[in-house]
């Protein structure tokens, strides 16, 4: 009887031993679960502290374009973001679906270097409703209120060219204009600047065409037509180095070369080649690695919620939007090698064509 008595107590220690370490393992295991996240918890906590930009680009046609993409993507890579870039190719409705295309994937910022100063209002309205923010990345996007717009001084751009112009012919003469895009409102504001100075001058502007797209062969049917009508012009103004390239040839196939004074912008290498050839006068540069590194910086801080606290604004028609702008140089053979000789370009490169 004893016994019976022993062996019903055993068990019953046994169960209550038993329940009790399942219950401590359960606990144990809800305190392992709450401790330690699952790993799509975890992923879900990164993707939403990743800090993503979209940058959507006109063409990687013309040479400083890749060399800013780079720039400004490995300079936001740096500070923690992640860049989606897209190439529009040079199609405005290409550049819309991008857009919306980052306002779909809800990235923090859209960095957009615009093909038409119109097109993208629509867009833009979406991605601000969406809550991103916007930047207008060297060219001034119009009636759009994007948060900032970055660039050089574009109207400096434009009085630089001219005063250099009037340096090398002299206060009377003619020009001819091969200017940029008419959808590029930068292109307006150079013009505004170089006007400024030729109208204190004798020297008249004869002529005056668009390049639709900046297409750089406009430079050489332009400059062709103008002297196979028996006139050659004192200086020809070029809306960038490209066009210039094409303009430059045309008057090296009528053995004018180096006889006019032409100016461009941008400062590409093949300009500077140029200008220590002697055969194009002036280039503009611009600095753009401080401005592609300083938009990255910006679009990062945009990204936190963060003030910018950028005093100066522009209007762009409707709005004044807020304007960080960067002084632009003017080179030439004489500064070359102070402004751009292994900052911008490598010395080999500059005068491969004229050293040995």
């Amino acid at each position: 009887m004893k016994r019976r008595i022993l062996e019903s107590g055993i068990t019953k220690v046994r169960r209550i031993l038993g329940i009790s370490l399942m219950m401590i393992l359960m606990l144990t295991a809800l305190t392992g679960c709450s401790q330690n996240p699952s790993d799509d918890e975890v992923k879900e906590e990164e993707e939403e502290d990743t800090l993503d930009i979209g940058l959507s680009i006109d063409s990687l046609v013309i040479e400083r374009w890749q060399r800013e993409r780079d720039l400004f993507v490995s300079k936001a890579t740096e500070l923690g973001a992640e860049v989606n870039v897209q190439n529009a190719n040079g199609e405005v409705e290409e550049q819309i679906k991008q857009i919306q295309y980052f306002i779909d994937k809800k990235v923090d910022v859209i960095v957009i270097i615009s093909i038409d100063d119109e097109a993208l209002n629509d867009v833009i309205a979406k991605a601000k409703k969406a809550g991103i923010r916007v930047i207008a990345y060297d060219r001034l996007i119009r009636n759009a209120n994007v948060d900032v717009y970055m660039s050089v001084d574009n109207e400096r751009v434009g009085e630089l060219m001219a005063t250099y112009i009037k340096k090398a012919i002299g206060n009377s003469g003619t020009i001819i204009q091969i200017k940029g895009s008419p959808t590029d409102y930068n292109v307006q504001m150079v013009q505004n600047g170089f006007e400024r100075i030729i109208s204190t001058t004798d020297i008249h502007i004869v002529y005056s065409e668009y390049s639709d797209n900046w297409m750089a062969e406009n430079g050489y049917r332009v400059t062709s037509n103008y002297l196979a009508s028996g006139r050659v012009p004192d200086a020809i103004m070029c809306g960038n180095d490209n066009i210039a390239s094409q303009s430059i040839r045309a008057l090296n196939e009528n053995r004018l070369g180096g006889q006019v004074c032409v100016v461009g912008q941008d400062a590409d290498l093949e300009a500077c080649q140029r200008i220590v050839e002697g055969t194009q006068y002036m280039t503009v540069f611009k600095p753009v690695e401080m401005l592609a590194k300083s938009a990255a910086e910006m679009a990062v801080a945009m990204a936190k919620g963060e003030d910018l606290g950028i005093k100066d604004t522009i209007n762009d028609g409707t709005y004044d939007v807020p304007y960080e702008k960067l002084d632009p140089i003017a080179v030439t053979a004489e500064n070359m090698d102070e402004v751009i000789t292994g900052k911008y370009h490598q010395e080999s490169e500059i005068y491969i064509n004229v050293r040995d």
